[in-house]
């Protein structure tokens, strides 16, 4: 006898479903009765419904808590690393295993996932940017930057990031107060931690680094904590020109060498 040739992985329709949930034969006869697999017919006749599933997971896993994804945010503002670079870091400091995908949708997720929107400069910025290479071995700039408070925690935290602009060695704490003890203990921990001698520490004018806008004559009296303390270890320590707080030149791709805890 000849006929059309029907498949036993035919689909399902909305009304074969509803009837198959509806029946009261058993698995088997169903399979026969509508010529599919004994697995389809289980799929549908416990089912709620006979829509289809939405293939959307029920839960977003985004891999990291919300306090680390802060941290990758801002390390991608401040750093204003590529998704490759960025990825490095974050597999050296906070979680190992994130692949290239999720760390590309958290970027999308918080908006900054396009570069060249970050690194848009203003109309009369006429000064060349210096690059890394401009500056001699060993040169740390160090910055903080606020992160969000997060849902568990009563305020916001800092991150506190250094970077060698030569070899771009990347080391950052995340502490609960932007203070001068908080920047002393980062300065220690970053010259106990860092693969080479910092020659040169480069820090903007704010108060918990230097005294400089307390004095009459706008200059700094060079007896504030993080003065003595770099000069204790054979740093010299070099404040951004006012006016200039933001320091060219970090925004040439990073190498990746990077050290550090994710907080403290």
């Amino acid at each position: 006898m000849s006929g059309a040739t029907i498949h036993t992985q035919v689909r399902t329709t909305p009304q074969l479903r509803e009837e198959i949930r509806q029946s009261a034969l058993s698995e088997r006869a169903l399979a026969t009765k509508y010529n599919v697999t004994r697995s389809t017919v289980r799929k549908w006749k416990y089912r709620d419904t006979s829509a289809d599933r939405s293939h959307r997971p029920h839960t977003l896993h985004t891999a990291l808590p919300a306090a680390q994804e802060a941290i990758v945010v801002e390390l991608r503002r401040s750093l204003l690393l590529s998704t490759d670079d960025l990825l490095v870091v974050v597999r050296e400091l906070i979680e190992p295993d994130l692949n290239r995908s999720t760390l590309q949708r958290l970027l999308v997720r918080h908006g900054v996932s396009n570069l060249r929107d970050l690194v848009a400069q203003p109309e009369d910025e006429v000064k060349p940017a210096k690059t890394f290479k401009d500056y001699e071995p060993k040169f740390v700039h160090v910055d903080i930057n606020y992160l969000p408070a997060m849902a568990d925690e009563e305020g916001r935290t800092y991150l506190f990031v250094a970077i060698d602009r030569a070899s771009r060695w990347v080391y950052l704490e995340r502490h609960r107060e932007k203070s001068r003890e908080a920047a002393l203990r980062f300065t220690k921990h970053l010259h106990e931690k860092a693969p080479f001698h910092i020659h040169a520490l480069l820090t903007d004018n704010d108060q918990v680094f230097t005294d400089r806008f307390t004095q009459k004559n706008r200059q700094p009296s060079e007896r504030h904590v993080l003065d003595r303390l770099c000069t204790k270890m054979d740093i010299d320590y070099r404040l951004t020109p006012r006016r200039h707080a933001q320091t060219n030149g970090l925004v040439e791709r990073f190498n990746g060498r990077i050290s550090g805890p994710s907080a403290t």
